[in-house]
């Protein structure tokens, strides 16, 4: 099934166990000084959406992007779940996750979004999704989908509790720790069985 993104798109912050667990010694620390009780949101404008096969151009001053693959919830309709698709949600590698600045992650077409969308059913378990990440055709991550803080069914409940995530809305249900770096002129590919390919390639931003 085609997709193509009409409502808002919600990024996860720390929803793997890897990445929770490299960050639990600075969550006692100011400002916050306790681990999040509720999951920990951000938002991915308009402006940073990029098709499959799209050019995703980067500033001049950033030498790598870290590579976000991730599988995000699509709403059909409050409270109902419509599939699932591919998303490289790109940042400029920084150093805290608690607040990530604006700069960083919504610069423009800093987000792939895979045209496919796997539908959602009964039989479509999102703890069983097995991301595969190629920069230039060699793999260089493999993301497992089993190692959520909160499975699917879970994050979705528990944003539920706080918001309405209309139809349209995306979630993302978070990026893996050791996020593979990539450059201009590198070609990211991610893949996942029933979710098809998602390809973009990194560009120069024009001057």
């Amino acid at each position: 099934m085609s997709f193509l993104s009409m409502g808002t798109v919600y990024g996860t912050l720390l929803n793997f166990k890897a990445e929770a667990a490299a960050w639990a010694p600075k969550m006692t620390e100011a400002p916050y000084k306790a681990p999040p009780k509720a999951p920990v949101l951000y938002i991915k404008p308009a402006n940073t959406w990029s098709n499959e096969g799209a050019a995703i151009p980067v500033p001049a001053n950033v030498p790598e992007v870290e590579v976000g693959a991730t599988i995000a919830m699509v709403m059909k309709q409050p409270g109902e779940l419509a599939g699932y698709v591919l998303m490289n949600d790109l940042s400029v590698p920084h150093a805290s996750f608690f607040r990530p600045p604006v700069k960083f992650k919504c610069l423009d077409g800093f987000l792939g979004v895979g045209s496919q969308m796997l539908p959602a059913g009964p039989q479509v378990d999102a703890s069983a999704f097995t991301l595969e990440v190629k920069i230039n055709g060699e793999v260089k991550q493999t993301v497992r989908f089993s190692e959520l803080v909160r499975g699917a069914p879970q994050l979705l409940a528990d944003v539920n509790e706080f918001m309405t995530l209309g139809a349209g809305d995306v979630l993302m249900l978070g990026c893996d720790a050791n996020r593979p770096l990539a450059k201009v002129g590198d070609v990211i590919e991610i893949s996942a069985p029933g979710l098809g390919t998602l390809t973009n390639t990194l560009v120069a931003e024009a001057a």
